[in-house]
């Protein structure tokens, strides 16, 4: 059995780490390399930037964030957000990433997905998709846009297509327990699990450690990603960890 990943996921806006999230063992709140660095110390397996800056400065501040963060991590790192093209991809991994993640650019332009594994290789693209239940589809219907634009395409659906064209990893998040603290949504994390062949990372709803070990047993994910309760020291990922070794889950 492969150990389990855990990974916590930090939002950039113009080069700062989110507002409003006290940090607070950390000199600067808003610096991403700071935290990266403290989180790659509390035994973090990955890390996740994802870029919301609007402006095109923000853009242009990610690749000095993403050049400065590799330069003092030793673990893996994937950055999304803004990612158009393969000049983007080539920008983001040549300043050091290991992997970019694509949401609704793969969505407009899945033949982006093929061109980025073809060039990188699968390992280095990940394709984020942002999932909420639709009762009229009987099912979850994928979102572009920063999850507020509803697409044509039902989930398992485009995690097949996206994993046919070249995907070597599936970033799920269910908006519908997003920021709730009250677990990963299982059925969705486990439907898309079963149905793809590349590893799933189940994203939204982390409250507590046995969160992490339900997303991994019941939800057959391969990695579980985590924001405020790691940010606002509810758990930490040794404390995640330990919890999941005790209950026999293989992790690092």
């Amino acid at each position: 059995m492969i150990t389990k990943r855990i990974i916590p996921c930090l939002d950039v806006k113009e080069g700062r780490v989110v507002k409003g999230i006290q940090f607070l063992e950390l000199r600067d709140a808003g610096d991403p390399v700071e935290l990266a660095k403290a989180y790659d110390e509390q035994g973090a397996d990955e890390l996740v930037f994802l870029d919301i800056s609007a402006s095109h400065e923000g853009r242009k501040t990610m690749v000095e964030v993403v050049r400065e963060v590799a330069s003092e991590l030793a673990i893996p790192f994937t950055v999304g957000g803004g990612i158009n093209s393969l000049e983007d991809m080539k920008r983001i991994l040549r300043a050091g990433a290991d992997k970019v993640s694509l949401n609704t650019a793969a969505v407009l332009t899945p033949a982006l997905i093929t061109e980025g594994a073809n060039y990188f290789g699968k390992q280095c693209i990940v394709v984020a998709i942002d999932a909420k239940y639709d009762d009229s589809l009987g099912s979850w219907r994928v979102y572009t846009h920063g999850g507020r634009k509803p697409t044509e395409w039902e989930v398992i659906d485009w995690a097949t297509e996206a994993v046919s064209r070249g995907a070597g990893e599936i970033l799920l998040t269910s908006m519908d327990a997003d920021g709730e603290k009250k677990g990963f949504n299982l059925p969705l994390t486990k439907a898309v699990s079963e149905a793809v062949t590349v590893p799933v990372i189940a994203s939204g709803g982390a409250g507590n450690a046995s969160d992490f070990q339900e997303a991994f047993e019941q939800g057959k994910a391969d990695a579980a990603l985590a924001a405020s309760i790691f940010h606002y020291k509810e758990t930490s990922v040794m404390e995640v960890k330990q919890y999941l070794k005790s209950k026999g889950v293989l992790v690092r």
